[in-house]
């Protein structure tokens, strides 16, 4: 569907999807439309996936501080493993969105939304658009698909420090050798997706 040009734009994406600990995460990134013909910032702007740590964590300082000064705004949604364990990844995953966009919009036809892959957001907000490789074709969702990704690696290196068996700080969650050999060894912790783990201990 074409949808119109007003005055907001809103990016979606979500990280988290795969790892087997951990919560997922979703940014929603709201600006204006001319946000990206004045960037300040050498780095380029790519799907997350796409870029080295340092560049990500540049792009995430770089938009922390065009929020702070009312140039942009936006907001990260965790869903916990604990609620990933009971209702499954895609309607945690769907509950994250909504949360999000709830944080950045107060009109849910005031705003154009751009989500990536297969996301959707709810009935109300009638101006979106789900674009496949959205992240890597449309800037305001790879601004949120940065913000998300970092997000989430900054709260698993939290978790290394309480959780320090696991190894987070280095595979953040996900599915590594290690990772693996460190559940076979400990068990696994409150973190951990049991629904993503029934053959791994």
């Amino acid at each position: 569907m074409k949808i119109k040009e007003l005055r907001e734009i809103v990016g979606i994406d979500e990280v988290g999807r795969g790892p087997v600990a951990g919560p997922v995460a979703v940014c929603s990134f709201k600006c204006m439309p001319n946000f990206f013909g004045s960037l300040s910032i050498d780095t380029p702007l790519r799907d997350s996936k796409k870029l080295t740590k340092k560049q990500r964590e540049s792009w995430f300082s770089y938009l922390k501080e065009e929020k702070d000064k009312g140039n942009c705004d936006f907001a990260v949604s965790l869903v916990s493993a604990e609620w990933i364990d009971k209702v499954g990844i895609v309607r945690s995953i769907q509950k994250a969105l909504e949360s999000s966009l709830k944080k950045v919009i107060s009109d849910p036809s005031g705003t154009n939304i751009y989500l990536d892959g297969g996301l959707k957001a709810p009935k109300e907000y009638v101006n979106q658009q789900t674009i496949i490789k959205g992240d890597e074709l449309h800037p305001v969702i790879s601004c949120a698909s940065i913000i998300a990704k970092v997000s989430r690696d900054n709260l698993m290196n939290e978790y290394a420090t309480k959780y320090p068996d696991y190894g987070f700080e280095n595979h953040v969650g996900y599915g590594t050798k290690a990772h693996y050999l460190a559940i076979k060894k400990h068990g696994l912790s409150l973190l951990h997706r049991k629904t993503f783990l029934k053959n791994s201990q």
